[in-house]
């Protein structure tokens, strides 16, 4: 029998426990989430979830899509004043990092205060970042920066998880839930470049900074008023660290912590560019973390020996998946970098211009409109071709085709009077997303899917790092590369991952026996 929610300061869900805090409302749904109906028959607290993901993604996009030129402008314009292989790096990096730190944010969610209280947290502390980049002060902008890696790597695996815990188990209109917040994550990304975009052009940087710190206070507001129709699952600790286990947590934070400061001192001693040292870390980390957790799992006796046959398939798809997202990831780095300076951005037709902003909506509004496209394609195909392993093959084959596009791009049109039509990066942003609908949803599934079951959330961490490392590989190619032309970076990108996306085909079958005992496999 449910619990009263006069008592829910007592209450304990599962095995975790209620948090005590003075934002949790007094009041909380404990009945089945099938009784709970409200916007389009799903529970009451998704709207606001969805508000929340909405404008946190406006936030986070719309900050993302100006801040290369900012990095890259002239001071006297309002920018930092950094060359554009700098600009492209540290984009590289503040990716990676974001990524990285989505795994601390989940542990600390986990254990500590659970997954309302840290996307929050994180929400409070993105906004402040915000703040500090519409102050137009080099050392504070800095800062933002900083602030809104980490607060964003703090949102980023727990607002999803709130929505999760919206339904039960045996909710039949949980995949229906994720795909509205899916929608909303397409609806922010695809407005705020244009916004952003435009209020740099009319009133500077700092304008289009303040824009996203306005965007995520919309969503705190939503997140905090919305959070009286949420279940207790929200506020919950779902493995609460004990008293003796303490210690150790904070010992392994200052730990790697340290460890990481140190790796970048002493990278800084041996190269003497400290640009290079952030990223040679940027990629070490990340990778070192992956390397760890295959081990571990491959070594533990927990894990069954046809779980590692599991993981074995998994190996080569986590590998694509990597060298995908250090092209497509890009978007915001080196093919922001080709929409300002070697795009024309006039549609002669209509009389239109794309601000060089603009190009980053190309994504989401692309997703909107094939997704469910491509999703009713997989319906009727399946246990038909493309099997699991064919989809992460054509998305690998896809990015690798753009960037040998953006290789003839960067040769053909080198900037100055000489410019690509609008339309031509448009179209590499296209193919790209066709690519990100072939491999996202389905690497989620996949990793889902084959992971151990002692080791699940690991196992989604290692997911969460498929694109940490990717971006940190980029950036640490991109610092390596500052004498080669963008078009030669292009090139060899394109000439590796077509050559990772032949293999993968050729592994296909081999990879398919080694996932064939798995149920959303078996019938491929």
């Amino acid at each position: 029998m449910p619990n009263s929610p006069t008592n829910v300061e007592d209450d304990v869900v599962g095995a975790g426990r209620l948090i005590t805090s003075r934002w949790r409302p007094s009041t909380l749904r404990t009945t089945p989430s099938r009784e709970d109906r409200g916007l389009f028959g799903h529970p009451r607290g998704l709207p606001w979830m969805l508000n929340v993901e909405m404008w946190e993604r406006f936030s986070y996009y719309g900050m993302r899509a100006i801040l290369l030129y900012f990095i890259v402008d002239t001071v006297g314009n309002g920018g930092l004043g950094l060359s554009n292989n700098s600009g492209e790096v540290i984009l590289a990096v503040y990716s990676a990092a974001v990524y990285l730190l989505a795994i601390p944010g989940g542990i600390f969610a986990d254990r500590v205060i659970g997954p309302w209280l840290s996307t929050l947290y994180g929400g409070l502390v993105i906004m402040a970042g915000h703040v500090c980049l519409s102050i137009p002060v080099p050392v504070v902008s800095w800062l933002g920066i900083i602030l809104v890696a980490v607060g964003t790597g703090f949102i980023k695996p727990n607002l999803s998880t709130i929505v999760g815990g919206l339904y039960d188990d045996n909710d039949p209109r949980r995949d229906a839930g994720f795909q509205l917040f899916y929608m909303s994550i397409n609806v922010g990304s695809l407005a705020s470049p244009i916004v952003t975009g435009w209020l740099r052009g009319h009133y500077g940087y700092h304008a289009g900074f303040a824009s996203a710190a306005v965007g995520m206070g919309f969503a705190l507001a939503a997140f905090v008023y919305g959070r009286h129709r949420l279940s207790a699952f929200a506020f919950t600790v779902p493995n609460p660290i004990r008293p003796w286990e303490r210690r150790k947590l904070v010992i392994s934070a200052v730990a790697a912590i340290a460890g990481t400061a140190t790796l970048v001192t002493a990278l800084y001693y041996l190269t003497g560019n400290l640009l290079n040292a952030l990223s040679a870390t940027m990629l070490v980390v990340p990778a070192t973390a992956a390397l760890g957790y295959f081990m571990l799992m491959f070594r533990s006796p927990r894990v069954t020996s046809r779980e590692r046959t599991h993981l074995r398939a998994y190996i080569p798809l986590w590998i694509g998946a990597v060298l995908f997202f250090m092209i497509s990831e890009q978007a915001a780095g080196k093919m922001a970098t080709f929409a300002k300076e070697n795009t024309d951005g006039k549609i002669p037709v209509v009389g239109w211009v794309l601000s060089p902003e603009t190009y980053q909506s190309i994504n989401p509004a692309t997703i909107v409109v094939l997704a469910p496209l491509v999703g009713w394609l997989f319906t009727r195909r399946a246990g038909r071709f493309p099997s699991t392993i064919a989809k992460f093959a054509i998305a690998v084959l896809l990015v690798g085709l753009s960037a040998f596009i953006l290789g003839f791009g960067f040769q053909t049109w080198t900037g100055g009077k000489n410019l690509a039509p609008w339309w031509f990066l448009a179209a590499v942003f296209i193919v790209q997303t066709v690519g990100e609908l072939f491999l996202s949803p389905v690497g989620l599934s996949t990793t889902s899917a084959l992971a151990p079951k002692n080791f699940a959330s690991q196992a989604m961490s290692l997911w969460l790092l498929t694109t940490a490392t990717g971006q940190g590989l980029a950036g640490f190619i991109i610092s390596q590369t500052r004498d080669i032309p963008n078009s030669t970076y292009y090139y060899g990108l394109g000439a590796v991952t077509v050559a990772v996306a032949v293999i993968l085909f050729a592994v296909a079958p081999w990879t398919k026996r080694q996932m064939a005992d798995v149920g959303a496999f078996s019938q491929e």
